[in-house]
């Protein structure tokens, strides 16, 4: 396989996944326009949706890892029957998840502390996304697996194409243009998961016709027990990272929605849809140097994986502190995106400026537990996170929020305090080289 560059991998991840954010920035943008509390209604829907996901992330987060290190180490055969389980057991617990939305999406919800108004517009848009959602997982796992060959612009080009189409979907039916009646949320979501299913197609027929072919299921029988073993092995404990930090964002939700004002509810909405495009380079240079640490550590080159990770680290760290900069600059007419209400922009904006310590921690972590996962040191940011995001996240923030009455800026100081000081562990874990010994391609 050709040499694998850090920039020619990161930019169309970059795109992607600017563009896929964009999916979800799209329906609250155009809801804003429509309502505000349908906007923060698709919100709290959208974190119902990434908490019970958990199960996709532990199958491509692990089947990335192994595909990278296969291909590093030059197992063809190994690469294409991990991508054939992970297809299909994506597959499966997708559509175990559609069911779980379908039959008891309003429970989620309830859990999540959503109500009245707000209740009934959240589970219109998670009906219909969560009924769905097994798209989604095959969608996932088909990308991931062009990601891990090199080939990032693939999925790049057809998040563009969703984009477009969502857009044009989402204003045709939450606004009610050309005939069709206004269907506010219930449209946002039917326009959503047209353009993921369209997506999907796309995806898969260049997957089985550029990479793989269809034969690949064939390596299913006899079942591939090791090959589970293996993505539960690296997918759990990984998975487990992304697993609290979501439920521990879905807790801090459950937080605001209790004790906060409507207000601060919106403000957070709103101000996360910003925030969001602020770390996407490090997101992306993350998912590029993991992809990159699986190729080197799969052919031992452990030197080249070090330096490389020191270099992707300090690369994201300067874009993410400019783009913050700038955000801060901007941020009045940033909020004025969503909103005239003087009270939530201002609100809105100040966390803005708060929010750069944030990302500086995030940024930290977003790289580097990146790396070391592409290493396959998949354990020790689980386990740093189990305490972090909950004696300092979620208890930070309900202790600053709630307890000393600092509102949504007490929030925001719990959320950066636990990014910045899991970071810093993480820095201290890549700089030390543990991550050398868990190979796993052997």
């Amino acid at each position: 396989m050709k040499e694998l560059k850090l920039f020619g991998l990161a930019m169309p991840i970059f795109i992607e996944t600017a563009l896929f954010m964009l999916l979800g920035f799209i329906d609250v943008f155009i809801l804003s326009q429509f309502d505000d509390l349908a906007a923060s209604a698709v919100n709290t829907a959208n974190q119902a949706v990434s908490i019970i996901t958990v199960v996709f992330t532990v199958i491509c987060g692990a089947s990335g890892i192994l595909i990278s290190q296969y291909l590093g180490a030059d197992k063809r055969t190994a690469a294409s029957r991990i991508s054939a389980v992970a297809i299909a057991l994506n597959l499966i617990f997708g559509i175990i998840v559609s069911l779980i939305f379908v039959f008891f999406g309003d429970d989620i919800l309830g859990l999540i502390g959503a109500k009245g108004e707000l209740m009934t517009l959240a589970s219109q848009y998670l009906d219909i996304v969560g009924g769905f959602i097994f798209m989604q997982a095959v969608l996932s796992s088909m990308s991931v697996i062009i990601r891990n060959h090199g080939l990032t612009k693939v999925s790049m080009y057809v998040t563009v194409g969703m984009n477009i189409i969502n857009l044009i979907l989402d204003i045709i039916f939450v606004q009610g243009l050309f005939g069709m009646p206004r269907l506010g949320v219930f449209g946002a979501a039917v326009a959503t998961v047209i353009s993921r299913i369209l997506g999907t197609v796309v995806v898969g027929l260049f997957l089985f016709n550029e990479i793989e072919k269809i034969s690949i299921f064939k390596m299913l029988m006899p079942f591939p027990k090791n090959d589970i073993k293996n993505i539960i092995k690296i997918g759990v404990p990984s998975a487990l990272e992304t697993f609290l930090y979501n439920l521990s964002q879905l807790v801090i939700t459950s937080i605001v929605l209790k004790y906060l004002l409507e207000t601060e509810l919106i403000a957070k909405t709103y101000v996360q849809n910003i925030t969001m495009f602020f770390y996407i380079f490090s997101l992306s240079i993350g998912q590029a140097s993991q992809i990159m640490t699986g190729h080197l550590v799969g052919a031992k080159k452990f030197d080249e994986a070090y330096k490389q990770g020191w270099r992707s680290y300090l690369y994201a760290l300067s874009l993410t502190m400019t783009i913050c900069i700038f955000g801060i600059i901007f941020r009045g007419q940033l909020m004025g995106i969503f909103t005239d209400n003087a009270d939530i922009i201002t609100l809105g904006s100040n966390i803005i400026v708060l929010n750069i310590l944030l990302e500086f921690g995030r940024t930290t972590n977003l790289v580097v537990i990146a790396c070391l996962k592409g290493a396959g040191d998949v354990y020790f940011p689980t386990v740093c996170a189990v305490f972090s995001m909950w004696l300092i996240s979620v208890l930070g923030s309900y202790i600053f929020a709630v307890s000393l009455g600092m509102g949504i800026y007490g929030l925001w100081i719990g959320i950066s305090a636990d990014e910045c000081f899991r970071g810093i562990f993480m820095l201290i874990r890549w700089k030390k080289g543990k991550w050398k010994a868990k190979r796993i391609s052997d």
